[in-house]
Order: structure tokens, then sequence, then C-alpha cells
């Protein structure tokens, strides 16, 4: 596999495409706020990407770039999450003082979330080891160009100014801002399908 290469997640690399998240959201300004300590972010987090992963697995819409240094999970029209498993996360996971923000800021995430068809990215993140390689920006433009050929609309929530930066450079706008408590903000943001980008590449 060439540095480059973009890939559907395979079985086999299931336990290192979770581990690549783990440690690209070590330092995530928002899952830190849902899970402080080491031990519970250690704990809890690889079952948070993994009610996440479950039905990407299955559609082949979790992708890795260079063998794991970056992955990705989008969830396509109409697919949803593990709910059952984000309801454990919740409820054994995050501190009792804590749920109750936590759960607000659950429920904000579904208010904001968009009913039309369209790729929602819960998750990307790169081994910090290999960032500032291009891989996230590779990662991006793999399915944002889909969408585009698909004429389709695409949706996230940004945790960091960081990130907003970047997914503006791929087309994404900010719709508003999510909060609980002393929660790190959430951004939402959404990225109309680029037709006329793709008709110049055509």
């Amino acid at each position: 596999m060439t540095e480059t290469t973009i890939a559907s997640v395979q079985r086999q690399d299931h336990r290192r495409f979770i581990q690549t998240l783990v440690l690209a959201f070590a330092n995530d300004p928002v899952v830190r706020w849902l899970f402080p300590s080491p031990d519970q972010y250690l704990r809890w987090f690889p079952e948070l990407v993994g009610a996440f992963a479950a039905v990407s697995y299955r559609q082949r819409t979790a992708w890795q770039i260079a063998d794991c240094a970056g992955a990705m999970i989008w969830l396509g029209p109409g697919s949803e999450p593990d709910e059952a498993a984000l309801v454990r996360v919740l409820e054994l996971g995050v501190a009792d003082d804590h749920r109750q923000a936590a759960a607000s800021l659950f429920e904000q995430m579904a208010a904001w979330h968009p009913s039309e068809p369209h790729w929602y990215l819960p998750l990307i993140g790169v081994d910090p080891r290999r960032q500032g390689l291009g891989y996230g920006s590779a990662l991006l433009a793999q399915r944002t160009s889909a969408c585009d050929r698909e004429g389709l609309p695409a949706y996230l929530e940004a945790t960091s100014p960081a990130n907003i930066a970047l997914y503006r450079r791929h087309g994404f706008r900010e719709l508003g801002v999510i909060r609980s408590g002393e929660s790190p903000p959430l951004t939402p943001m959404w990225r109309d399908p680029q037709r006329a980008a793709l008709a110049a590449a055509a």
C-alpha cells in the first residue's frame, strides 16, 4: 500500500483503525470533556467509536489511509449509529456529576442533525505522529468528491477551531454552536454538493 492509498477498512484492520482514532482524539477538547480521566477515556472512547464504526464496517463506509495512519467513518443517507451502544456509553462511561450536561449535548446534536438525505461524518482523525502530511485532507477530499458526484450534501460537527478551518477548505460552512454547561463548543457544519467544481473537473 502506498502512502496515499485510501481503502475501505477490512476486518483485519478493525483494531488498528480504532486505535488510530483513539490516538487522534486523545487531546480533543469535546471528547476529553466527556472523558476527562485517562482510564475513562481509554475504556469508553473506543466504545463510542464502535457505536459508529459497526454500521460503517457493514456498509463499507469506513476508510483508512497509509496503513491506518488516518481513519474516517461516514454514515450514508438513512444510516444510524448503534443507539443502544451510545446510551450505554453515556450511562456507564460518563461520570455521574457530568451525565446531565453530556445528555444535553447529545440531545442538542440530535436536534441540529439534518433530516434531508445526506452523508454524515461523525469521526475522522490522523495518528499524531503522522499529522501534517495531508492525510486528513486526502481523506476528506475522497468523500466530498463522491458527494459531488452523487449530488448529496454532507454534515459534521467540528470539535475545535483547527478542525473548522480544515472543513471550511473542503466546502463546509458553520450552521451554529452546540454547547452544554461548561462543555467546549461543537460546531455543526454543512456542505452542499459542488456541481460546478465537479463539472470543471470533468
